[in-house]
């Protein structure tokens, strides 16, 4: 389903680049990739032992509910004195089998009519950017704006580089990357895929919103709806 969320001037009838930004856990694929390769890395029950010694910072983060904590956390916990080549080989491998198997055939389709048309498409994710950089390649896509591993040389240090890729953050690195790419926001005719309250933001800045999670979220318009054709 999409629609058009918010007031921006109306640009179909203008001659501008238009932008595909894609979400991608639940949106481009079928399930979430975050856990998958954290276990594919370091495996589930060696990280729950490091976040059970951590309890501290993680029991405030559960209750909470906060996503961004438990994200650094997990981050940590999985990531922290790792080589940087080794785990990047497991991302190549875990981004083909998402390639091959992963993938959503109506979002799948949709990226593919963008390409078709010369739209310039990117992912805009809270997943990881070293296993989303190898499958952004298999896909075709310009660029991708995703969650950052910090390195010490070629080594993991555990950090994230930056917040969460979700909500607000998502709007403010899209638009950085229009700033820097194609001399800011007003220039372009951007058309967003999400599925979740995590895409919000970005769904909502955008000139075409297209919402492809269960339901219809009364925060989306309902102007100009129309059904996505798979």
């Amino acid at each position: 389903m999409c629609s058009t969320p918010s007031p921006h001037v109306a640009r179909e009838a203008l001659t501008v680049l238009r932008i595909a930004a894609f979400d991608v856990d639940g949106t481009l694929t079928r399930r979430d990739c975050v856990v998958p390769f954290i276990r594919k890395v370091a495996g589930i029950r060696p990280v729950a032992k490091q976040l059970a010694l951590g309890a501290r910072q993680t029991i405030p983060a559960v209750v909470r509910r906060d996503r961004d904590r438990l994200k650094a956390l997990g981050a940590s916990a999985a990531f922290a004195g790792r080589n940087v080549a080794e785990v990047q080989q497991l991302a190549d491998m875990f981004a083909a089998d998402v390639f091959a198997n992963g993938l959503r055939t109506d979002q799948w389709s949709a990226m593919s009519r963008h390409a078709a048309a010369g739209d310039q498409i990117v992912l805009v994710s809270a997943s990881f950017e070293i296993y989303l950089r190898p499958l952004a390649e298999l896909l075709g896509v310009h660029d991708v704006l995703a969650v950052r591993l910090e390195t010490d040389g070629d080594t993991f240090t555990g950090n994230l580089v930056g917040p969460n890729c979700r909500g607000l953050e998502k709007v403010r690195r899209l638009r950085e990357w229009l700033d820097e790419h194609h001399g800011g926001r007003a220039n372009v005719h951007v058309t967003a895929y999400g599925d979740s309250t995590g895409d919000r933001e970005l769904l909502l800045d955008s000139d075409t919103a297209c919402y492809v999670g269960s339901g219809s979220p009364g925060w989306l318009s309902a102007a100009s709806r129309e059904t996505i054709n798979s």
